[in-house]
């Protein structure tokens, strides 16, 4: 059984069988937790830990951790994790829940929201609101960049990596956040192979989107969002998480809040009790809407 109680779960879905980690309380209140991009579902092990009441589910999204890739020839188009997580939802059985996305997947979270709010009764995000926007007027060199990069991976070997500690190095070059958080990711995404470990995540994830949601399409969606929702954000933001673009968003939503806390973008990780408080607030205060 994995760290933190929970147990592992398969889930069956059209694209291929969905992985995820189960725990909480039975007969709790349905969450489902949605990672972020290149992140998997140990990802909520710390948060998990301080929601106990909760009847929790942290998805493996297609690619990631140990679910199901994609099949050979297709891409991880972004309007398909809406179909991934309502699978999710079908044969969990359930027809209702609360959401709880980190980065990307707050932005799928909010997507599955938009697209279908008679299953989402309350949305928490953490480090999102709606998906990164892109300049319009950079469509072209995007498409162009992105078909080439796409071309070019075919038949390309992958990676070996010796040990775990070179592993959980390799993420830590990449993404900043502590040791222990990014030891949690990396072990998950590992699979055994001659000579030490490859990465279990599909090389496909690391390829730049085709296209991309202008801002105001992103607001659009945005107003089509029912449910309330908590944004809960670092300080400081990211670039592309401003505390500009975060204001006019939120100034889109019909029943939003916002808590700010001081930390990286792995906040829910790193201070799972600070981010914890305002998640079981919310969820669970029957004034909070929903």
């Amino acid at each position: 059984m994995p760290a933190g109680g929970l147990r592992e779960v398969r889930l069956a879905s059209p694209r291929g069988e969905l992985a995820a980690l189960r725990g909480g309380t039975a007969g709790g209140p349905r969450l489902l937790c949605l990672h972020g991009w290149l992140d998997n579902a140990a990802s909520f092990l710390p948060l998990a830990a301080e929601l106990p009441e909760f009847d929790l589910v942290a998805l493996d999204l297609p690619g990631h951790g140990a679910s199901a890739h994609r099949a050979p020839g297709h891409d991880y188009a972004f309007a398909d994790w809406i179909h991934d997580v309502l699978d999710a939802l079908d044969d969990l059985g359930w027809d209702r829940v609360d959401l709880l996305g980190h980065s990307m997947g707050g932005a799928i979270a909010c997507a599955v929201a938009a697209a279908a709010p008679a299953r989402v009764r309350r949305l928490a995000l953490v480090e999102a609101l709606g998906p990164v926007a892109g300049d319009p007027a950079a469509a072209g060199t995007r498409l162009r960049e992105a078909v080439a990069a796409r071309r070019a991976l075919a038949g390309r070997p992958p990676r070996v990596i010796p040990d775990i500690d070179t592993a959980v190095a390799a993420r830590l070059a990449a993404s900043r956040m502590t040791p222990e958080a990014a030891r949690l990711i990396v072990e998950r995404n590992l699979r055994r192979v001659e000579g030490g470990h490859a990465w279990r995540s599909d090389p496909r994830l690391t390829l730049p989107s085709q296209l991309r949601m202008t801002e105001d399409t992103v607001q659009a969606m945005l107003r089509a969002i029912d449910a309330p929702v908590l944004v809960v954000a670092a300080e400081p933001s990211p670039p592309y998480f401003s505390p500009a673009v975060r204001t006019a968003r939120l100034a889109c939503l019909a029943d939003g809040r916002l808590d700010v806390v001081a930390g990286g973008h792995h906040l829910h990780m790193e201070q799972a009790p600070r981010v914890a408080a305002p998640l079981r607030r919310f969820l669970l205060d029957p004034a909070a809407g929903g």
